[in-house]
Order: structure tokens, then sequence, then C-alpha cells
């Protein structure tokens, strides 16, 4: 039941800020469950008060949801136990530590998933080719480039190759100076430098004092001519240098909107793949691969019914093993086909009746827009932000494909992957927009019961 609180903890971190979760959510931990009361610690009183006043209605939502059913949580004072891990023990952490480098979130330096390595991804057709260049980067292969952009939608695989190209360059090298960082990271490191008149430290990090850079989710350098700018900068002197450089993005550089074409040319320079959505075959050996590491056993009836079931991502899949796992610990209950079922019906059946008509109508009454707006050519906001809003929930409460949803609001299939991937990084740093997404969401699902 330990293992299930702290995979439901990620799950609540999912709605809060990274700060929020690690400060409040992170130290709790699982004592016990007797009949319909969970009791959970908190390292002391005042944490226990605050999350009593602020997030324990988010924490019985995530048990809920997590198959518990409804149930009383009971907080109480559980000091946790500091005790150092012995130095033959830190090479088994979860994370792994960017030599050289502070772990402030505020530097731009984010840590690395000893998991997500090429051993532990499923290759298959979808993604085959992505996998093999990131190794051949990683390794120094055949191939004669330096660069490396991999484009693909959320949740595909991306974030594992790069990290994995990180960890068997640093597993063979731990002297390699090794930057990870997101494009937003990157933009604010560059704009606190400007503030703090250390810009010049800030060019020294990237361009001189870097051996290989892994640069996510590039099209959020979207419209920030500055940071275009220093990116190019950057980018020519690590070239002289011959140094490894991969990015990932959602979008190619030529359908990346007010993106410069200094820029744009230079992070197609290089070895250009996709990773598109897993195939059956594919969907079949990662919910066996992740099954195992969640020590759940799946007969072969269950993994092709989740199989041909769960068709839009690897988060997908990964959120019904751990619903399936909850459900049984939580209940008692065994793991067969008819769980399996429901755990589909809560993830798949409810979404899916939705229509993009549906929700448009809504859009249009909540925002009090009429529907011509959401196709016209228009960029003001009183029209972008609904249309972007109704992407978004086309994209999480049908499956119509981005083509089909583009076509309703005649619109590209690269505007309406910008517009979703721009709502869901939104919702996470503003709580006013995830509140509307999250009401609106309800009101959909109200209308498919």
């Amino acid at each position: 039941m330990r293992a299930t609180w702290e995979e439901i903890k990620n799950q609540i971190g999912v709605h809060l800020s990274k700060n929020s979760f690690s400060l409040w959510i992170s130290p709790i931990t699982f004592l016990r469950k007797e009949d319909h009361t969970v009791t959970l610690g908190c390292p002391n009183k005042f944490s226990r008060n605050w999350v009593m006043e602020h997030y324990l209605d988010l924490i019985q939502d995530g048990l809920h949801k997590a198959g518990a059913g409804p149930v009383d949580v009971v907080l109480k004072i559980e000091p946790r136990k500091k005790r150092p891990l012995p130095p033959e023990e830190t090479t088994d952490s979860k994370q792994l530590v960017l030599p050289n480098l502070s772990t402030n979130g505020s530097s731009g330096n984010r840590l690395l998933k000893r998991d997500f390595t090429f051993d532990r991804f499923v290759v298959g057709a979808c993604n085959e080719f992505a996998f093999s260049a990131s190794k051949a980067l990683a390794q120094g292969g055949p191939w004669n480039y330096h660069s490396l952009l991999m484009l693909a939608n959320t949740g595909l695989g991306k974030t594992h190759l790069s990290q994995a190209v990180a960890n068997w360059i640093l597993a063979q090298n731990p002297h390699h100076r090794v930057r990870y960082v997101t494009a937003e990271d990157f933009t604010n490191e560059m704009v606190s430098s400007l503030k703090s008149n250390s810009i010049e430290a800030f060019k020294d990090k990237y361009r001189r004092c870097c051996d290989v850079l892994l640069l996510e989710e590039v099209h959020f350098l979207s419209g920030k001519e500055k940071t275009q700018l220093e990116l190019e900068h950057t980018l020519d002197a690590l070239a002289n240098d011959n140094k490894k450089v991969l990015f990932t993005s959602a979008l190619p550089p030529k359908d990346i909107p007010r993106m410069s074409k200094g820029l744009s040319s230079r992070l197609a320079s290089g070895l250009v793949t996709t990773i598109g959505g897993p195939d059956y075959q594919t969907r079949v050996k990662i919910l066996k691969n992740k099954a195992a590491e969640k020590g759940i056993t799946l007969s072969d009836e269950i993994v092709h019914f989740l199989s041909a079931s769960l068709r839009r991502d690897i988060r997908q899949i990964e959120s019904a093993l751990t619903c399936l796992k909850a459900k049984a610990e939580l209940l008692n209950a065994r793991i067969d086909i008819d769980l399996a079922r429901d755990v589909v019906k809560c993830l798949v059946n409810k979404q899916c009746s939705a229509t993009p008509e549906n929700i448009k109508q809504l859009i249009c009454k909540y925002y009090k827009v009429e529907p011509d707006l959401l196709r016209s050519k228009s960029r003001k906001k009183v029209h972008a932000y609904p249309r972007n809003i109704y992407i978004y929930l086309c994209r999480q409460y049908t499956d119509e494909t981005l083509e089909h949803i583009a076509e309703t609001i005649n619109r590209s299939h690269s505007t309406v992957l910008y517009a979703s991937e721009t709502v869901e990084h939104k919702m996470k740093t503003d709580p006013k927009i995830k509140h509307q997404v999250e009401f609106l969401g309800k009101q959909i699902q109200h209308l498919n019961s």
C-alpha cells in the first residue's frame, strides 16, 4: 500500500506547482488503512494543519480515483527519520544529479531519472529510428552528425530517449559536462542572468563549459526573440567545437509560430526523427514491461484488451496500470478482465462519447463567443483563448485526429498541436486556467452521463 500511496502522490503532483508539491505533499507518508479510514503522516504540526486546510480535498479525490472509494483521511504528526545513505547506496538512487551543476530549481538544471535508459525503452515500429539515432548520438556511432532533433507529441517517449543519451554518456565518462534543460528553463535562466548582471557566466556555462546540450520542448521558444538569438549564438559555438546537441519538440521548427529563420535552420541542421503513437504490438510490449516494473501480473486476455483500448499514449497506459494496482490493493480484489474493463471505462469511454460539436457549444456558451469566431482568423485574445481551450478539450475528451479537430476551426495540424501544448503548460502555472479547464471537463462528463 505504501507503493500505491507514492503513485497517488505523483498523480496529485500533476495539479500542483513543483514547490508546493515538494513542500507539502511529498513529505506525507502512508501509515495504515483500516476499514474506511486512511491514516497519513505529516512531518510536523504546521505541515499537518496546512495540508488539512488546503489539500485535504485533493488527497481524498486522489484516493477515490485510485479506487479507495469514499474514505476518511486522518493526518498525524510523524517526523521523518533522517538516515544518511552510505556511499555505496547512492548509486541506487532513482535520480542522477548532473556533475558540476547546482540542483537549485532556478538554475535551469534538471535531474536525470536513472530508469530512463536505452535498455528500458520499448522499441517498436513507431520509434525504432528515433531509438537508433539517439543511441548513435550517445555512443558516437557511424553517422557523422553532432545534433539530433526528435519530434513527438506529449507522452510518447522523447524525454525518455533524451535522458537515456545523458545517462549513457555520464556512465561512460562521469566528468562530461552535460546540460539538460527545457526551453523554459533556458529562457528563465537567461532572464535571471540579465537581471543579476551575470550574462557572461550564463554564456560560458552553455558555450564553453558544455560538452553535451540536451534542450527539451523547443516549441516553447515561440515568440521569445532574445532567447532565440542567444540560443543561435550558443549553437554556433557548440557546433564549432564539435559538441553534441539534442533537441526535442512537439512541432517541426518551420511550424513553430514566430520562430526565427536562423534558429529554425540550426535546429533542423542535423538529423531529424519522429516518434509516432505506439502501434498495437508496441502497446503490448509496453504493457508487459510496465506491469512487470510495477509488480503486476496480467493475463494475456487483459494485456490484449488494454492494448486494444488504450491507444492515446504511454501515459494513458501507465495511468491504467496505476489504477489497476490501486483498485486491487485498496479493494482487496483480484486483477481480472472485469476490473480492467472498469478502469478502461473511466479512462476512455466517458471521454470518447463527447464530440467536437458538443464541446464547441459548451465553449461558446461559457466564453460568450459566436461559433464562427472560433473558425475566424482573428488572433485577439478574446477569440484565441476560447479557441485554444476548445482544442485542448477536444484532444482530451474525444478520439478525433488532430487533422479533424483542425478542420472544425479552419486551422492547421501544427496550430492545433501547439495550442494544446500551450494550454497544458499554462494549466501547470496558472490556477485560474486550470480551474476553468477542469470545470469545463466536468461539464463535458455530465453531458455524456
